[in-house]
């Protein structure tokens, strides 16, 4: 029998999902959790063969942070991401936090239970053209700072809000704009911003 953990933060697709897999003779869901924080510690309470974790939830840590810890404290337990960012880089960082699959939320739903008996069986799965965008896709240079910094400045804020709603002074969000650019080989901000949009870095 394959213990699954599931992570999602809306009601109705978490419901779904454990409502599918509940078909499945080889499968039980022994805890459903709405955030990164709670599928740790729920994950750390019940020990799952597999984790599947939505990127994008409330609370302290998001899935791939969520993903990182239980690499760390429970080895044993295989991630699989599910996620509606179809993107190269979401990819290279759940690989980076050793995730064991990575499935856009528009699959087929009958796919999931495959893939998580693939991934408690010890294959990885991913979307082929994703990885194949991912191998051959240019890296993104920017920290996880400056893209924020920039995400901040596409929807139109300035340095001085960007500075207060991250905490930082307006000559170090100057410096994260500048050092953006820089590396992006941009203009200036407004390129940058295309740069790394049309990169889907963003």
């Amino acid at each position: 029998m394959i213990r699954v953990l599931l992570a999602e933060d809306m009601n109705l697709i978490r419901g779904a999902l454990v409502a599918l897999l509940g078909l499945e003779p080889d499968m039980e869901v022994v805890a459903e959790v709405s955030s990164g924080d709670s599928a740790v510690s729920e994950a750390l309470r019940h020990r799952p063969d597999v984790a599947v974790l939505d990127i994008n939830m409330p609370g302290g840590i998001d899935g791939l942070a969520a993903a990182a810890v239980l690499a760390e404290r429970l080895p044993d337990c295989r991630v699989l991401i599910l996620t509606s960012l179809g993107r190269p880089e979401m990819l290279r960082r759940a690989l980076s936090a050793e995730v064991r699959g990575f499935m856009l939320k528009d699959a087929p739903p009958a796919e999931l239970a495959g893939a998580i008996r693939r991934v408690a069986g010890g294959e990885r799965v991913m979307d082929p053209q994703l990885a194949a965008a991912a191998i051959t896709g240019r890296r993104n240079p920017l920290s996880p700072r400056e893209v924020e910094v920039l995400r901040m400045a596409s929807e139109g804020a300035e340095p001085a809000e960007i500075a207060s709603r991250l905490h930082l002074t307006k000559g170090t969000v100057r410096n994260y704009l500048g050092a953006i650019v820089t590396k992006l080989d941009a203009r200036n901000r407004l390129d940058a911003v295309r740069i790394a949009t049309e990169a889907d870095w963003l």
